[in-house]
């Protein structure tokens, strides 16, 4: 589940909400920040120990923040299908296809996960969930809303019903087995189930926003605050957003709001995997995707490595032959790599493997280079 991706601008500022662990978190002294309109846990322990623990380890998030959808109906897929660029036809009962939603300039309003379940049995509708960004929440609900053909469709925000838990890294199987009666360890990356955990109904998918091995936990709130209190007994790590943030920069997975938003397309933001123009039918903002597509585009989400130990952060400018050429979208001293590891927008031209660039930090300018993404690959993940 995404993600991809959350924006730290809430639509509605004021008052912050709370999760149903919020309590919990507050009882493990975690540090609280405004967050996408909620007050979240930015660390626990500390960023570069829960960073790593997740990487060699097991750690857990409280993500039930985002956004979540239920959908059911007759040929549900077919009807959602203009809304996106994938091609959800494709999809099985128990696979799952990351897209995005797009305006009609090709642009990006979100990045979601559209999950295809089993159909009911007793109607034989198709059903699906889908997970969207927190901030977005109110905006992607009323764009479906408005777009997809509801007739014979049913569209619910399961949003405030809902605790999602993210239990990521490489022993997270280990630990989470022991709770849930299915055998998980036979689900492929992007693949779910419904199932009992802890002897009560549950949605768990083996997607994350980590890089890393792992599943995100769907369950009713009493349900999700046993299941955190069990794995924190069974020695699982909490991890706040500080974690997640870095943990998703080194796999180059992009953060609504910064890295993508409604200025910029798939094909720009190197998700063009995404973008399905020869196995589907039209879908809003095709035409600029197209013409992108047979003209190239004039610009191109690259990583970058600095030379040094200087963090080029969000919003630095990139500069080639002293002229700002471009923005810096996301970076950070990488806790794996131990460098400073960046995504930014470049002309199309200058984002070769190997191009030299540099970051102006604080009225200086220094060396970075175009790197290939993601700057970290686990060894760890599912096929």
């Amino acid at each position: 589940m995404a993600k991809s991706t959350e924006s730290n601008n809430p639509e509605n500022p004021s008052p912050l909400a709370r999760t149903p662990l919020y309590d919990l978190s507050l009882e493990l002294k975690a540090r609280m920040v405004p967050f996408s309109g909620w007050e979240m846990a930015v660390q626990y322990s500390g960023l570069s120990s829960e960073h790593q623990t997740v990487r060699s380890q097991v750690g857990m998030f409280d993500i039930s923040h985002m956004g979540k959808f239920g959908l059911r109906g007759k040929q549900l897929r077919a009807k959602f299908q203009p809304l996106v660029p994938s091609d959800l036809s494709r999809l099985q009962p128990g696979q799952a296809q990351y897209t995005v939603l797009l305006n009609a300039q090709g642009c990006i309003l979100d990045d979601i996960i559209f999950y295809c379940q089993e159909p009911d049995a007793t109607t034989s509708e198709e059903r699906a969930v889908i997970i969207v960004n927190a901030a977005t929440r109110i905006r992607d609900k009323a764009w479906i809303a408005a777009h997809l053909e509801l007739s014979g469709v049913s569209f619910t925000d399961i949003s405030p019903d809902k605790v999602l838990i993210a239990i990521q890294g490489p022993e997270a199987v280990t630990y989470l087995q022991p709770l849930v009666t299915d055998d998980l360890t036979p689900i492929k990356a992007f693949g779910h189930l419904e199932t009992n955990l802890l002897g009560q109904p549950s949605f768990i998918a083996r997607t994350g926003y980590t890089g890393e091995d792992g599943f995100e936990i769907m369950v009713d709130a009493a349900v999700g605050k046993e299941l955190w209190q069990q794995l924190l007994t069974a020695g699982v790590v909490p991890c706040g957003l500080g974690a997640r943030d870095t943990l998703r920069l080194e796999a180059a997975m992009a953060l609504y709001g910064q890295d993508i938003d409604y200025n910029t397309t798939p094909l720009e933001a190197g998700l063009g995997w995404v973008v399905h123009l020869d196995t589907k039918g039209d879908f809003i903002g095709r035409e600029v995707l197209e013409q992108q597509k047979a003209s190239g585009v004039s610009k191109r989400l690259v990583g970058l490595e600095m030379a040094g130990k200087h963090i080029a952060r969000h919003g630095y400018p990139v500069i080639f032959e002293s002229e700002k050429v471009g923005e810096v979208t996301s970076g950070t001293l990488s806790p794996t790599l131990n460098k400073p590891i960046a995504l930014a927008y470049v002309p199309t031209k200058l984002a070769k493997i190997g191009q030299e660039l540099e970051v102006e930090i604080r009225g200086k300018n220094y060396p970075a280079r175009v790197v290939k993404k993601p700057f970290y690959r686990s060894p760890n993940r599912p096929s």
